[in-house]
């Protein structure tokens, strides 16, 4: 692997100048956006990928050609042999896959209903494969360059490929301004509500019913709202607003153009992109086979009032109903862990401990574990896909009443974003407080868990507060 030192600036500001949103070709930015020193990381720029692998209805496409394997499969054998070398980088990823996973995926690790429809003919998986990247380091306000080679096979060839495709990244980024354009909020569009607030409480009484019924104990129960792409607003601009809005510890913008196709006579090409501001890690692995998962259950609004939001802190830390929520995902998580993991090797060193993010205070718990030797990411995706924080308990009947009651497809909505290492390593968040955005079609989602105990007002409420950022970041308003 080739390190190149560069100059440190605005992963933001050179993402944007490396053209993001291009007529083709898939690029993403993994942006550890969160002003908390605490929360400060690594972000990265993907762009140029030399093989992108998506799932469809229609099944598994590697570079446009037909695949006879799942999505997880295709990944699998696309990573190949793990390479140890990758331990000499400044940085946990030092290329590999990047890309998403969308929730509807589970119908292969699981025995669920169809997926349901509606009109928007979204990837289930886009995945692209990196040989070479850029990393930044908040902290210690240091950049590299770092390219592997792949997918040349000899030391020769791969010595070649990643000097010269490592020289040509810097080269771009160093002629890119690191100056981001100020932020426009003067151009918006208003919302609709695909149910409204009525609809969204009666179903959420059904699946009280269905708790009371004996067949869960907690399902996770979203809503979903649309809006017309602002005129004259592009989608990173969006991702710029939201990420001002919420700025999250694992935010994210993905673009993917699928290429160039006949409608009417005429060639279109259909754009997807994916604007997250999500607080939430869903599993991570170290290349020495360590296991991390942070659920996050339990949510409070911020106030603008520091006694008011010290309250609300306190009120959440205390809740009972809160806390049990978010013990009954941690003993899910525990559970989906324990089939890849070490036998005794998994436990919970945090339990519902408030963390407070930008608009929001949340319930966070940390499950940890240690992969077995024989077993690789993909194995470790699998057994947890999809997150028990955005499914509920029972895991399978939950995604069942789901599936019943929400109507349409969550799409990449509740499916999980990041990287998987040529090293074995994987970091992955859950793919929530999320914009995605598909021709002049803006989608945004956000629910939360049902339990016993739940109230439908507030449970409306709570989704509502989740909302606010994302219908913010469309509307133009600041606040």
């Amino acid at each position: 692997m080739l390190i190149r030192a560069i100059p440190y600036c605005d992963p933001v500001a050179a993402f944007s100048g490396l053209n993001s949103t291009s007529p083709s070709g898939l690029s993403v930015l993994l942006d550890s956006a969160a002003a908390q020193g605490a929360r400060k990381g690594i972000s990265y720029i993907a762009v140029d990928p030399y093989r992108v692998i998506t799932a469809t209805i229609g099944g598994v496409m590697i570079d446009g050609q037909k695949a006879a394997c799942d999505a997880f499969k295709a990944i699998e054998q696309e990573l190949g042999e793990i390479e140890s070398e990758a331990d000499a980088g400044p940085v946990p990823f030092c290329g590999g896959a990047v890309g998403y996973f969308g929730y509807e995926l589970a119908g292969l690790l699981e025995c669920l209903p169809p997926p349901n429809k509606d009109a928007f003919d979204l990837p289930r998986m886009v995945i692209g494969f990196y040989d070479c990247i850029a990393a930044f380091d908040h902290d210690k306000k240091q950049a590299w360059v770092l390219s592997t080679g792949r997918p040349e096979t000899t030391t020769a060839a791969r010595a070649h490929r990643a000097e010269t495709r490592s020289e040509a990244l810097a080269q771009n980024l160093a002629q890119v301004s690191t100056k981001l354009a100020e932020l426009e909020w003067n151009k918006g569009s208003s919302w609709q509500a695909v149910r409204g607030d009525v609809e969204v409480k009666r179903r959420i009484t059904q699946i009280i019913e269905y708790i009371f019924a004996g067949d869960i104990y907690q399902a996770n129960f979203t809503q979903r709202w649309q809006a017309q792409r602002p005129m004259g607003i592009n989608d990173f601009t969006l991702y710029r607003r939201l990420r001002a809005l919420s700025p999250s510890p694992f935010a994210a913008f993905l673009h993917y153009a699928a290429g160039a196709h006949t409608e009417g006579g005429h060639s279109v090409v259909k754009n997807i992109s994916i604007a997250s501001a999500s607080p939430e890690r869903f599993i991570s692995l170290t290349n020495r086979g360590d296991v991390e998962a942070h659920p996050i259950k339990g949510t409070r609004p911020r106030s603008a009032n520091p006694s008011n939001d010290a309250s609300l802190a306190d009120e959440l830390r205390n809740s009972v109903k809160d806390r049990a929520e978010n013990l009954m995902i941690v003993d899910l998580l525990r559970n989906d862990i324990s089939r890849v993991c070490a036998l005794g090797s998994v436990e919970v060193p945090r339990l519902c401990e408030l963390e407070t993010f930008a608009s929001v205070h949340h319930l966070v718990s940390v499950v940890t574990g240690k992969l077995r030797s024989s077993l690789g990411p993909l194995d470790l995706l699998r057994a947890v896909f999809p997150g028990g924080s955005v499914t509920g308990a029972p895991k399978i009947r939950a995604m069942e009443i789901i599936h019943e009651l929400e109507e349409a497809p969550r799409n990449v909505y509740c499916g999980c974003l990041g990287w998987i290492g040529f090293d074995g390593a994987m970091d992955m968040s859950m793919v929530i407080r999320t914009l995605t955005i598909t021709g002049d079609t803006v989608i945004a989602q956000a629910g939360g868990g049902i339990v016993a105990d739940s109230q439908p007002e507030a449970e409306y409420e709570e989704s509502m507060t989740k909302l606010d950022p994302l219908l913010c970041a469309v509307s133009g308003k600041r606040t």
